[in-house]
């Protein structure tokens, strides 16, 4: 089958056995109406999962495929010792499923295990690089469990590519060596520091990071890759798991992760939500992820006032999003948690009318009114008597996130990670294992003495803010999906793909490439470099707290169905995204 991939502004088309004349007498052929697509942060991953779908596998199969690599090639944002949200839909059935993969804190894990003698909440970067942060690992039980379900390859056939590439060398990409020279500083070079695994592996005798091009070996990632594909519980009954929780308990600042901890360890198989905007769907992961503050986002645009033809060219337009983000971070942050520890007010929070009344507070001028925390428990079906403490959890970036659909139509949307990047920067078996309990409040009561939902609890998972989404038409059909990296802002990110294309008419890749912007509390922080001064100004003389800031860097992956039935994707320029199709 001839496939196509599509680098960013590059077309190279792979056309076999046909001379030129051949191919200009040939006739243009029908498209097909399911083409299969991948889009990925990084070639060998989009390639790896176009390999699945060449073999006739299905998204989930290119899913295992293309992680098992990213956990190699782009290891600062995700690898198989870290935690994911899958959600899949099934073409026949027109019907969605959520895979939750997100990691658990070990059944040690104390309330306070990120809090000094005196109370104050332990500086971020010591907690990271900590044994204290890290999660039972959900990846692999979670993609097994997708497979059992969803695949249609044998299982120890999907990291063959990975392993290739462990054995015999990547080359270091531009992005990963430029991690290395921007956060090497904070992996361990030295005993006392810590684990000083990562260093070895990234750094040469003269303490510099390897140059982009350097071909990077990992022998031990091969071998765990060999164990995961004879059998995937092995990775959490065998000497993985042994070796995970004998690296968490070294010191400085030992975690009590054990490997019974890590045998226990069982994914979920979740329900979608789903967000009813026009005359489509919009559905995700329900908590742990943070998917609500998406619905709650386009739920208030629908209510909120209509947009102005002018699109991204009016600065009202984006007011009107700022605020709608605004409103929704605030009740996210206050309510969302883990199901199996707090009562929250889903229902409430997609209720139709709550976001009525959250969207008459956008105005055409920054408010305070709309990063207040609302009241959906007043529209949940269940009423709550209890007050929840205000959020004290860290903002950090990290994570990826890729797209696929495959040759019966098939979706795909999942966001990965280890949490911030590299991880903790301690390894085992070739990967990087992840701090994502830092994901936790570092506080669990609030000055005032009310619990916060997100608080460190034994056994539970942490707040996520992965949103990855899929868009149904009217009659159900796949229509759209999205997602990103980017710790808390990954929501905003996620939400002004669908606005470019739902509410301003763009194309998916005209929608990715929009400025990004974050309004979570009063802040309304523009992306440097590619927002339009005029539009900072804008926003200023409407009186919001502008903060153009270098440090949004989104990592969209987008796939949507066109009309004909035809795919078209987009890849985020500020990665090394991949547009790949059969």
């Amino acid at each position: 089958m001839k496939f196509h991939l599509f680098a960013i502004g590059v077309l190279s088309t792979s056309i076999l056995g046909c001379s030129s004349a051949e191919k200009q007498a040939a006739p243009i052929a029908e498209q097909p109406k399911h083409q299969a697509m991948v889009v990925t942060a990084n070639p060998h991953a989009t390639a790896a999962g176009l390999e699945v779908l060449r073999a006739g596998g299905s998204a989930v199969d290119a899913a295992i495929a293309i992680e098992s690599v990213l956990s190699l090639v782009e290891p600062q944002s995700s690898g198989l010792a870290g935690g994911a949200f899958m959600v899949h839909y099934d073409n026949e059935s027109k019907s969605l499923a959520v895979y939750d993969g997100r990691e658990t804190a070990p059944s040690g894990a104390t309330p306070d295990m990120f809090m000094l003698e005196n109370g104050d909440s332990m500086p971020f970067i010591q907690a990271k690089t900590s044994g204290l942060s890290t999660g039972v690992p959900g990846i692999v039980a979670m993609l097994s469990m997708a497979h059992q379900d969803q695949g249609t390859l044998e299982w120890n056939g999907l990291f063959d590519y990975a392993h290739k590439l462990a054995t015999d060398g990547f080359e270091i990409s531009p992005r990963l060596h430029g991690m290395l020279e921007r956060f090497g500083k904070y992996i361990p070079s030295t005993p006392e520091q810590g684990p000083t695994d990562a260093h070895e592996y990234f750094f040469d005798e003269a303490g510099q990071p390897h140059p982009t091009g350097y071909v990077l070996k990992n022998p031990e990632y091969a071998k765990t890759l060999e164990i995961i594909a004879n059998n995937p519980k092995d990775f959490y009954q065998g000497d993985i798991a042994k070796q995970i929780a004998a690296m968490v308990q070294q010191q400085p600042r030992a975690g009590s992760l054990t490997a019974e901890d890590i045998a226990a360890y069982k994914p979920v198989k979740r329900a979608a939500l789903c967000q009813d905007y026009r005359d489509t769907q919009i559905c995700g992961a329900p908590p742990p992820s943070s998917w609500l503050a998406v619905g709650m986002i386009m739920g208030i645009l629908e209510n909120g006032p209509r947009p102005s033809a002018a699109g991204p060219d009016d600065p009202k337009n984006w007011a009107i999003m700022a605020q709608a983000q605004q409103l929704a971070y605030a009740d996210r942050d206050q309510f969302v948690a883990d199901p199996n520890f707090v009562d929250m007010p889903i229902n409430g929070m997609l209720n139709k009318e709550y976001l009525a009344k959250r969207a008459t507070l956008i105005s055409d001028k920054a408010t305070p009114e709309t990063y207040a925390v609302g009241d959906p428990w007043a529209y949940n079906d269940v009423p709550s008597e209890e007050t929840a403490g205000i959020d004290a959890t860290r903002d950090v970036h990290g994570t990826t996130h890729f797209v696929v659909v495959d040759t019966k139509g098939d979706v795909v949307s999942m966001t990965a990670t280890v949490e911030s990047i590299f991880g903790t920067t301690r390894m085992v078996g070739g990967m990087f294992l992840n701090n994502q309990l830092t994901d936790f409040s570092f506080q669990h009561h609030d000055k005032n003495g009310n619990a916060i939902v997100n608080a460190v609890a034994p056994n539970k998972r942490p707040r996520s803010s992965m949103s990855p989404s899929i868009v149904l038409d009217k009659d159900g059909a796949f229509l759209l999906a999205t997602g990103s990296p980017g710790g808390n802002n990954i929501i905003a990110y996620t939400v002004k793909t669908m606005v470019g294309v739902f509410e301003w008419g763009l194309g998916p890749q005209a929608a990715v490439d929009l400025p990004n912007m974050v309004a979570r509390g009063k802040t309304v922080r523009l992306e440097k470099g590619l927002t339009p001064d005029s539009l900072i100004s804008a926003m200023q003389e409407m009186g919001f707290d502008v903060d153009a800031s270098r440090g949004e860097n989104s990592g969209l992956s987008v796939i949507m169905r066109k009309p004909d039935g035809s795919l078209e994707g987009a890849a985020d320029k500020r990665r090394e995204g991949v547009i790949g199709s059969l």
